[in-house]
């Protein structure tokens, strides 16, 4: 592990702990060449997950990619990054879990409606408008009338 700081590869593990529900271990180190210290986060790679968008191409999941899109919905709201990491997380390991290596995008997307509805009424329907392409008025009144 090469440090952040200055590019020296000897480092120090202070403290190991596992974290994110057993799937990660996060450790503290430290520089023996500058003595700053940093937190690393060792993941398990699983197999690749590759998402079919609506016109048929592929790309590889990304979960950044992901919480970015949530983010964007629940700005100026009442949630925490915390909450929108477990989320994502949540997202990540239920579409591993369909033991397929392709998942349509428009799984992803119900996914994260399902789970912002749950949370933030408000961010749930800023999301859909943008996923679901609302076009006018109309649109978020049959959204808010089927929730």
């Amino acid at each position: 592990m090469h440090c952040p700081f200055c590019a020296a590869s000897e480092t120090e593990v202070l403290e190991s702990r596992v974290v994110e529900d057993g799937d990660a271990i996060r450790r503290r180190r430290e520089c023996k060449k500058c003595g700053k210290r940093f937190t690393t986060i060792e993941k398990v790679r699983g197999t690749a997950l590759w998402v079919v968008k609506k016109g048929g191409g592929r790309e590889p999941f990304d979960r950044e990619k992901v919480k970015r899109g949530i983010l964007r919905a629940i700005e100026k709201r009442p949630v925490s990054l915390e909450l929108i990491d477990d989320i994502v997380t949540d997202i990540e390991r239920e579409m591993l879990r369909r033991e397929k290596e392709e998942v349509p995008s428009k799984v992803i997307g119900e996914a994260v409606l399902r789970r912002l509805r749950k949370i933030d009424k408000v961010a749930w329907l800023r999301f859909a408008s943008v996923y679901l392409e609302f076009e006018d008025l109309g649109d978020f009144e049959r959204a808010m009338d089927r929730k």
